[in-house]
């Protein structure tokens, strides 16, 4: 009876042992639960910046080239032995100065015949003039002594002429550029022998969508530099294409940089150009590395304060919102905030919506301009 008794008690407490240890998971599970349940993850740093309605100064980018306002390709107008090279490269001559002289040793001897032949006409046309005063010669005559001077100085003229083709002066006050020939070298007809440049002032061309045409006027303001962000000329619109490419749906437009004595710019050269419009006052702007760009469209994180237990925390809340053009690192917003509303400006890839955010701005995001890696247009 007493071992019944003994092996009952020993039963129940084995059954309790049990019972409490599976009651113990449960209850060890079910507070683990809501541990991680109610646990606060950790505040994420982040950056943040105000939206702010500015004054924006749109502009229309564009790719251009650049020409010399006055530039040439210099060439030889007739052929024959080239004599000497008077020009050297990089340095500048004034209008008129010689530059290149092809042999005209012949070219001389025949003005030294027309000249003889005209001093001869001339004497005759003196002698039969003074006859014909005294009735010793006929008017006939006279008259043809007279056609054969013009004929004597025709040729002089003409042996002149070919003379200066062959004497290659400067068409204007300009840079010469690097010898193509050489000196004793023969030339033909319209050798190129050299590039000629004024660069006291430059032409840029360029070409603008066929949806910005009507807003390119002549006389425009317009920034031009070698590098995007950075466009240290300036100049204005001087002519516009009164058509569009049908091929490529663009307009072709020219523009003028006057100030170009520093040699900045060469011909030739791969140009970044804004056209300049109308500023626009009351423009919200963000950062663009405020704008986070999604399948289901473009937002921004609001940073908003919240408190819960009596703590105050600042918390990340995804919008929506509808953007426009961009310009200098900063992005126009349609709609979709309001201004004074401060976002976070970086640090939103490990932001989730309605994560608990702390604010470090001791890096000025906005100095960062995504413009200088992306073209965009603006």
């Amino acid at each position: 009876m007493k071992r019944r008794l003994v092996v009952s008690i020993v039963f129940l407490l084995v059954i309790v042992l049990c019972g409490g240890l599976i009651w113990f998971n449960f209850f060890k599970a079910k507070m683990i639960t809501q541990f991680f349940a109610n646990m606060q993850p950790p505040a994420q740093v982040v950056s943040s910046t105000t939206v702010e309605a500015k004054t924006w100064n749109p502009v229309i980018p564009a790719i251009g080239t650049s020409r010399a306002w006055n530039g040439v390709e210099l060439a030889v107008q007739v052929g024959g032995l080239l004599k000497k090279i008077y020009f050297k490269p990089n340095q500048h001559y004034a209008q008129g100065d010689l530059l290149l002289q092809i042999d005209d040793t012949v070219d001389q001897a025949d003005l030294a015949n027309a000249l003889a032949a005209v001093k001869l006409n001339e004497a005759n046309f003196d002698r039969s003039k003074t006859l014909a005063a005294r009735g010793y010669a006929s008017d006939a005559t006279l008259d043809q002594v007279a056609s054969q001077l013009a004929t004597a100085r025709a040729q002089e003229a003409r042996a002149r002429a070919v003379i200066d083709l062959k004497a290659l002066k400067a068409p204007f006050p300009g840079v010469a550029g690097i010898a193509r020939v050489d000196e004793g070298q023969y030339l033909q007809a319209g050798t190129s022998v050299a590039t000629y440049q004024n660069l006291d002032s430059m032409r840029v061309d360029f070409t603008v969508p066929e949806q910005s045409a009507d807003a390119v006027k002549v006389d425009q303001d317009v920034r031009v530099g070698t590098k995007e962000g950075d466009l240290p000329f300036r100049g204005k619109i001087i002519g516009v294409d009164p058509r569009v490419d049908p091929k490529t749906r663009l307009v072709s437009v020219q523009a003028l940089i006057p100030d170009n004595k520093d040699k900045g710019i060469l011909p030739g050269q791969f140009l970044q150009v804004e056209v300049i419009l109308p500023a626009q006052s009351n423009i919200l702007t963000v950062p663009q590395t405020a704008v986070v760009t999604s399948l289901y469209g473009d937002y921004v994180f609001a940073i908003e304060e919240q408190e819960k237990d009596g703590v105050k925390r600042l918390v990340a809340r995804q919008v929506f919102v509808k953007t426009g053009r961009r310009q200098q690192g900063s992005m126009e917003i349609v709609s979709g905030i309001e201004a004074g509303q401060k976002v976070i400006a970086s640090g939103q890839n490990k932001v989730q919506a309605g994560a608990t955010v702390k604010i470090d701005n001791s890096v000025d995001i906005t100095k960062f301009n995504p413009d200088n890696l992306n073209s965009t247009t603006r």
